[in-house]
């Protein structure tokens, strides 16, 4: 079975065809800059695949709809294709970021489920509105193939009330849907399974706290397989320190600057979501760039990197205390995978947890799952590269069958 795996967002649109009898990705693509002058599409075929091994092109792409031609094109064209014809393709997967509390799980996708997720659109208007074009662009394309939605708070619905709701009146929870839904589930979902594989434990049996760690940062506590906290919020705005957004602060900061600065609420979450976080401090987004600053003695590079880590150790605690027996951390996603750095930095000090990492084996990037924690370490430390499109891909498949 030939999965296609599509993920949209508002001017890009990123994609991977997969086939699941042997586990392969047989092509994997971006669009990028659609609705610009001049785009760009990028994609690569797995060896044996194609003739072609890797396909860039600049063009224009006015809608999603012309990008959509276009991938279609790629993956089956006579030089560029892994595919003879769109017919071979069994079905699609497409990342839904908010599922709100009407889609609690992976859905085959009808005109009903289309709606839901509309509706959904005021809690995530950045993501919901341009997943919805991927989806109804698919669908007039791939006519008669079924495909299904996967959401980025799937995993995060086993959370308990008191984890997910707020301390604000309860009328606006039940008008509004105020509330904890967090992201980035799919990931954490797919670290969380690896991990329980990896220590040789059933899914439902393992407690993690899972660090995805990139330019957007989310952390969950998991018990017994099933996420029971997580630090983004109603938005992707909350929890830990980012790349370019503040995490957590206090929300009183907010009519204090409309107040002193005169900004108005437009103005201010452009500052929270654009330009906080790692960049608000050091105006570095990028932790490669920070770490080589700081190393040169650049003292606001080092303090966003002190920041950064002493926010994730917090998180840590507080999730180590709701867990039980913690049976590992797992990092993953950009910095976590690949910054040695930052992952010794975020165990120093927690021995007294049980938490103590091997400085031979934390070294380097990890391209593969491995285990980084000292001898005698109470608590695993896991590296787990994070796969959402092949997570996508499987809840796709699980779906069908």
């Amino acid at each position: 079975m030939k999965i296609f795996v599509i993920n949209s967002g508002s001017s890009s649109l990123k994609y991977q065809l997969l086939d699941m009898e042997s586990g392969s990705v047989m092509a994997t693509g971006l669009v990028e800059r659609i609705g610009e002058t001049m785009g760009k599409v990028s994609q690569k075929n797995w060896p044996g695949e194609a003739k072609q091994a890797e396909v860039e092109r600049e063009m224009p792409f006015p809608d999603h709809r012309a990008a959509m031609h276009t991938v279609v094109d790629l993956v089956t064209g006579k030089d560029t294709g892994v595919i003879a014809s769109s017919a071979e393709i069994d079905a699609i997967g497409h990342r839904v970021v908010q599922g709100g509390e009407t889609l609690f799980k992976s859905t085959l996708i009808d005109d009903d489920v289309v709606a839901k997720i509309r509706d959904n659109c005021h809690l995530s208007p950045l993501h919901n509105p341009a997943n919805l074009v991927g989806i109804e662009v698919a669908r007039e394309l791939f006519a008669g193939v079924p495909q299904v939605a996967v959401f980025d708070t799937e995993f995060h619905q086993t959370m308990p009330p008191q984890a997910f709701m707020y301390p604000i009146p309860y009328e606006l929870y039940e008008e509004l849907r105020i509330r904890r839904y967090g992201f980035h589930g799919t990931s954490h979902r797919y670290v969380a399974q690896q991990a329980a594989a990896m220590l040789g434990k059933a899914a439902d049996e393992v407690n993690l706290v899972t660090l995805h760690l990139g330019n957007g940062c989310s952390m969950a506590a998991v018990r017994k397989g099933k996420c029971i906290d997580t630090s983004m919020g109603l938005t992707p705005l909350a929890g830990v320190m980012m790349g370019t957004r503040s995490g957590d602060i206090d929300p009183a900061i907010i009519p204090f600057l409309m107040k002193e600065k005169g900004l108005d609420m437009g103005q201010i979450d452009d500052i929270l979501n654009k330009k906080s976080g790692l960049k608000g401090i050091c105006g570095m987004n990028d932790m490669r760039d920070i770490h080589a600053a700081a190393h040169d003695g650049d003292k606001k590079a080092a303090l966003a990197v002190d920041m950064f880590v002493y926010s994730i150790k917090k998180y840590i605690g507080a999730y180590y205390a709701v867990t039980g027996p913690l049976d590992a951390l797992v990092f993953t996603a950009g910095i976590g995978e690949n910054d040695d750095e930052v992952r010794a930095r975020v165990c120093a000090g927690l021995e007294h947890l049980g938490i103590s990492i091997d400085p031979q084996r934390n070294a380097g990037r990890k391209k593969t799952a491995i285990a980084v924690q000292a001898d005698g370490s109470k608590v695993a430390i896991l590296v787990i590269p994070t796969n959402e499109e092949l997570a996508i891909a499987k809840a796709t498949l699980s779906v069908l069958k």
